[in-house]
């Protein structure tokens, strides 16, 4: 069993002054695997005091300096990437190609940050103005569980490039994987100061960051809710904020697919880490007229899975039981059960394992169709045309990400232009992390990742001089 008592401050491990101790179990087998004691806001301000101090040097490195870093960090997580995707199977529950595309990932932020590094992408002048672009100052980073150290590197590898120092809270539910990327950043050997991590909960540890006045920015993925609070808090001390937040994915079929590469995109798309996805494509349009086909795709499909690869358990037993309750909720709303329900697999009851869950006959009012379940359930909506498929696709508080899939391409990009929805694929899974990454609406704030991302943690300073 592995415990987790130290964080990582000013450059060195050091033990919590937070007390409270919480068991870490494995959430395919319920076994226990390790204890990690929660940070405080003691721990929280001794970060934040190490990263203001370490602000003023860091911010002033030159771009080869930086980039030396970065590879220092890159390297540090390539000796361990095996080990972290092991961590991150056993205590998220990720399998094995999962696991190793994230983390492998979380590596690549870091090289793939070294090439946002050209002068042009911090000055540019207009008429007699010199534009200089200039880190913003002490960056809070505030991240989810659901691939925790793709998070933490992402967002890492954006604001060091930028010159920001960083305070970074990981998911409590993830902090044997923060262990390992922590002790990566101390191999990396960076300046005293310029990361810090604290384990803890977003109640303590994550508050004091966003109510310090010495944090300039925060960059925040996770629920809506906690979001506006968060934005909300920011506002007191004026930081800069991105908020990457909640999705309610549509997968709109057009009429002209082929209705079998069609459901298994958007069975893809809808149980892409189980659900456990912010871009999970958790509503499916199906044309009116194929309804009756689409079903019977979508059965086999679903029943065609295996539990345990691809389908994973649920983060925690509290998350498993946030999911069965949206199952009851449909069925008690009217929705028509076509393959799925409540409980767990058989065979499977010792993990957080729920059942791939498709509801058909769902309008779009229904609870299913509007909030974010964050799990293996998916919600069959149809339409008669295309003007009803993008207004039911558009009529939800979200706009993350959406999905298309048709055959002719001209029309799939009309209906993907007309969406409110800050990424939409069509036809394909794309993963491109140098395109910029966020949400209109109640999805958020800002752009994460490529040149977008960078200039997140970076403000504007204007010199005028002949």
């Amino acid at each position: 069993m592995k415990t987790v008592n130290q964080h990582f401050i000013n450059g060195r491990f050091v033990d919590s002054h937070g007390q409270e101790t919480v068991d870490i179990h494995n959430p395919a087998t319920g076994e226990l695997i390790g204890r990690s004691t929660y940070g405080d806001e003691v721990d929280a301000e001794r970060a934040i005091a190490a990263a203001k101090a370490a602000f003023p040097a860091w911010s002033v490195t030159t771009l080869d300096e930086r980039r030396e870093y970065l590879q220092r960090l890159a390297d540090a997580l390539t000796e361990r990437i095996d080990e972290l995707a092991a961590m991150t199977v056993t205590e998220y529950g990720a399998t094995p190609l999962f696991a190793g595309a994230i983390d492998g990932q979380a590596r690549d932020f870091f090289l793939l940050a070294q090439d946002l590094l050209t002068p042009e992408n911090f000055q540019e002048t207009h008429n007699t103005a010199t534009i200089t672009k200039v880190p913003v100052g002490v960056a809070g980073l505030l991240t989810p569980w659901n691939g925790n150290p793709w998070f933490v590197c992402g967002k890492a590898a954006s604001a060091l490039a930028a010159g920001c120092t960083v305070v970074i809270k990981p998911s409590e539910l993830s902090m044997l994987q923060a262990q390992i990327v922590m002790e990566c950043f101390a191999k990396a050997g960076l300046p005293a100061g310029v990361i810090n991590v604290v384990n803890g909960l977003g109640a303590v540890v994550g508050n004091t960051i966003v109510h310090s006045p010495d944090v300039q920015k925060l960059s925040f993925t996770g629920s809506t809710k906690v979001g506006k609070q968060i934005g909300r808090d920011a506002t007191e001390t004026m930081k800069r904020v991105t908020l990457e937040l909640g999705g309610k994915s549509p997968t709109i079929i057009l009429d002209d697919a082929d209705l079998k590469n069609a459901v298994e995109f958007a069975l893809n798309a809808g149980f892409m880490n189980t659900g456990q996805a912010c871009i999970a494509g958790s509503r499916i349009l199906v044309p009116e007229s194929r309804l009756d086909e689409a079903k019977q795709a979508l059965k086999a499909g679903v029943e065609a899975l295996t539990i345990g690869d691809p389908i994973q358990p649920m983060v925690s037993t509290g998350h498993y039981e946030r999911v069965q309750s949206y199952i009851r909720k449909g069925i008690e709303e009217g929705a028509e059960l076509l393959v799925g329900g409540e409980g767990k697999p058989a065979g499977f009851e010792a993990g957080n394992y729920v059942k791939p869950t498709v509801f058909v006959g769902v309008t779009n009012d229904m609870t299913i169709a509007q909030e974010e379940i964050f799990g293996p359930v998916l919600s069959v909506i149809t339409y008669r045309d295309d003007d009803e498929a993008v207004a039911i696709a558009n009529d939800v508080d979200y706009g993350l990400h959406a999905y298309v899939y048709g055959e002719d391409k001209k029309r799939a990009r009309t209906v993907a232009n007309r969406l409110l929805a800050g990424r939409v694929m069509i036809n394909e899974m794309v993963d491109d992390p140098t395109s910029p990454f966020g949400g209109f609406k109640m999805s958020g704030i800002g752009r994460e990742f490529g040149l977008h991302g960078l200039q997140a943690y970076l403000e504007t300073r204007t010199v005028y001089a002949t």
